[in-house]
């Protein structure tokens, strides 16, 4: 099946996706602060360059988008249709490092939690998830 408008509009659309600060990240950023929690951004130090890091719970949060990094079973996590020989090696490639970079964090000690892009439109069950994550180690800061 043909792309509906043109590779040149197709190119400039998948440019401005942006790997920081998108609008799913930007929603959990807003809930744990609002919740007290304290955090870092994308420490580059870290294995994926998680979106939040809790340091002193040496936990991590990555906000993932359903697209990009294949959220099973979900909508938005669709088969591109045109260019597949492209697409299709190339979203397996960020599934395949997304376990690999997960798997490091944990051997290392970092406790992590994922939050799918689909996941942050119900907010209360967004908090309650943030609640059980953060809330294992400490009260927060205040």
């Amino acid at each position: 099946m043909t792309d509906r408008i043109s590779g040149g509009c197709r190119s400039a659309n998948m440019r401005a996706v942006r790997a920081k600060d998108t609008k799913p990240e930007l929603i959990v950023r807003r809930l744990a602060h609002g919740m007290g929690y304290r955090y870092r951004l994308h420490d580059r130090s870290l294995p994926g360059t998680p979106d939040l890091v809790f340091r002193s719970r040496r936990s991590v949060i990555l906000v993932h988008g359903c697209f990009w990094h294949r959220h099973k079973g979900c909508a938005r996590a669709s088969e591109p249709r045109s260019n597949v020989a492209f697409w299709r090696p190339k979203l397996a490639r960020n599934a395949a490092r997304d376990k690999k970079q997960l798997r490091t964090l944990r051997k290392d000690g970092w406790r992590t939690l994922v939050i799918w892009e689909c996941e942050t439109k119900d907010g209360r069950d967004l908090i309650s998830r943030l609640r059980r994550f953060l809330g294992r180690n400490r009260a927060p800061n205040r």
